[in-house]
């Protein structure tokens, strides 16, 4: 490696670099920063491989999550048949380590149809969902221009009124359409509830659930009536996979969050069973950089490094017992606390993350971690909006 591509490397992968492979670098790291247990992370990873195993159940985790190429390679190598993605980026990002993705959101608009029909030729297996017969009439316009071909599921709407067909009519009719397509495969459906995923309670969770399965079913029904037997049945969630794999209903799982968890997945009961279940792995470390109040220090990590949808981050360690945080600005936060005694300034503190989706894409970097040692930087190389 010359002189140069050292530089681009250190300005790649941040301030922390130099601490990469030192035993006590974890304490050191320049703040805010993301930080990864490898250890916890690899056997969340390791868990969910072997319970779909079980299942019978195939894994394509959601690349949404963790939007990192070196995690997703990891993932197939633990067993995924290939990766889900939210966004034409992602796609676009993961085909550089994954031969078969699935887009899980509707694609429209001139620029995301080309890409998509660039990506073709760049995976050996390209899904997308459709959820509208004029969505699958432009992609299959920019597609005969190509000559190429690609993988649809029809999107089912649970209840969410969010993206998918809302009922069987609808099903049947973008069903007839695709099936009469010279570019576009039907292979299954998709379906996702984001409604039921953090309800905390196995049982009321279930309940629910199930209802919203019956929509499922009753659509699955129907297509084959009609000729048509779903290869695939993608969707599923950390919150509902235990449900998902004993339902008979799905061929695979989008699951993503289980190699993190978060403080709002930490409130959920899994598994009605109590099994193993999964451990925390992602948390983002702050420092104290005021300690003039009583009862409180102000550290460095505020809106800008946490998401904000979900509950307040939860004090992991270097707070003292029982501290809180509450937000205080865009680049501070806040812990309060019992203790009569002062916080030191330069305190490292870490949080369990609120909502780890929406954390994740507010950092560049993973510091990867097992005990005090930084053992690798990771890019977030998937991380934005497009």
């Amino acid at each position: 490696m010359n002189d140069s591509s050292v530089v681009r490397r250190r300005a790649s992968l941040g301030p922390n670099l130099h601490l990469v492979g030192k035993r006590h670098a974890r304490s050191r790291l320049w703040t805010p920063a993301l930080v990864l247990d490898l250890d916890a992370f690899e056997y969340n990873a390791a868990l969910m491989a072997e319970y779909c195993r079980e299942s019978g159940v195939a894994l394509r985790p959601h690349a949404k999550t963790h939007k990192c190429t070196r995690i997703a390679e990891h993932q197939l190598r633990k067993g995924a048949i290939g990766i889900s993605v939210a966004t034409v980026r992602e796609a676009l990002i993961m085909a550089g380590v994954s031969k078969s993705i699935l887009i899980t959101s509707p694609v429209v608009g001139e620029a995301k149809l080309d890409a998509i029909a660039s990506l073709v030729e760049r995976v050996d297996e390209l899904i997308i969902v459709l959820d509208s017969v004029e969505a699958a009439r432009r992609l299959e316009r920019r597609l005969k221009r190509s000559r190429r071909r690609i993988g649809a599921l029809i999107d089912i709407d649970p209840g969410m009124k969010r993206t998918g067909v809302s009922d069987v009519r609808d099903a049947l009719e973008l069903a007839r359409f695709v099936r009469g397509s010279s570019v576009i495969n039907l292979v299954g459906v998709q379906c996702y509830s984001g409604m039921v995923q953090h309800i905390a309670e196995a049982p009321r969770r279930a309940n629910v659930y199930r209802r919203e399965l019956r929509r499922l079913e009753t659509v699955l029904e129907h297509l084959e009536r009609t000729g048509f037997r779903s290869k695939i049945v993608s969707g599923g969630g950390t919150g509902t996979f235990d449900l998902d794999r004993r339902s008979g209903i799905f061929t695979e799982c989008q699951a993503g969050s289980y190699i993190f968890m978060d403080a709002q997945y930490n409130a959920v009961e899994l598994f009605a069973a109590k099994p193993r279940s999964f451990k925390t792995a992602l948390y983002v470390q702050s420092m104290v950089l005021s300690n003039n109040h009583q009862g409180a220090a102000t550290i460095d990590a505020g809106f800008k490094s946490f998401a904000m949808d979900g509950p307040i981050p939860v004090p992991s360690r270097g707070a003292p017992p029982s501290a809180a945080f509450q937000y205080y600005g865009d680049e501070f936060g806040r812990i309060t606390f019992q203790s009569k005694r002062k916080v030191d300034l330069g305190t490292k503190v870490e949080f369990v993350t609120p909502h780890c989706d929406p954390t994740v894409n507010l950092h560049d970097f993973y510091h990867c971690v097992r005990g005090e040692r930084l053992v690798d930087i990771w890019p977030i190389d998937a991380r934005g909006t497009l």
